[in-house]
């Protein structure tokens, strides 16, 4: 049995879900999401409670009934507060700003990189070694996250680049002499 899909997913006040085939809608105060689940589960909303349950004993049944249930309780979270990444930029000179729906970020290549910031995602800099991202959707959110984390990855010798807020770097010993 699934630790994780035999959980209901509980509805907070001011959330309410629907049900048509394997759509689930559930809508609350920051907005209306949905997902979409396979046929190998079955989903039903009962007093402000989802429950999702295998339609058989397949291995494919049993695996889509986790993550189904997962998805749910990521819409219902989505709905009622937002999901977010912080980044932090280590290195002389590197730094973020924001302009419009533009992140333009100076990371010690030839060229500043622009990055547009895509829909359903808000980008804030508190500092200008810090990143903020903002959204409704963890997919989407984290994809964001890497996508801009991918312009300069921290490097092992001295740590220069973007990193995840408390991510650790493991630091390489330079060569002697």
């Amino acid at each position: 049995m699934s630790r994780i899909g035999k959980q209901p997913v509980e509805l907070p006040s001011g959330v309410s879900a629907s049900v048509s085939g394997q759509t689930v809608e559930v809508k609350g105060p920051k907005g209306t999401q949905s997902f979409t689940a396979t046929d190998d589960v079955t989903i039903t909303v009962e007093d402000n409670v989802i429950k999702v349950d295998p339609r058989g004993k397949s291995k494919r049944a049993r695996q889509q009934w986790g993550m189904s249930r997962t998805m749910v309780a990521n819409v219902v979270h989505g709905v009622t507060s937002s999901f977010k990444k912080e980044l932090e930029i280590q290195g002389v000179g590197y730094r973020a700003q924001l302009q419009g729906n533009v992140l333009k970020l100076n990371l010690g290549l030839s060229h500043d990189v622009d990055f547009q910031i895509p829909d359903g995602v808000t980008v804030t800099c508190p500092k200008p070694t810090e990143i903020v991202i903002e959204g409704h959707d963890p997919q989407l959110v984290g994809e964001v996250a890497a996508n801009i984390r991918d312009w300069r990855r921290p490097e092992p010798y001295k740590g220069k680049g973007i990193r995840y807020k408390g991510e650790y770097i493991f630091q390489k010993e330079g060569k002697k002499k």
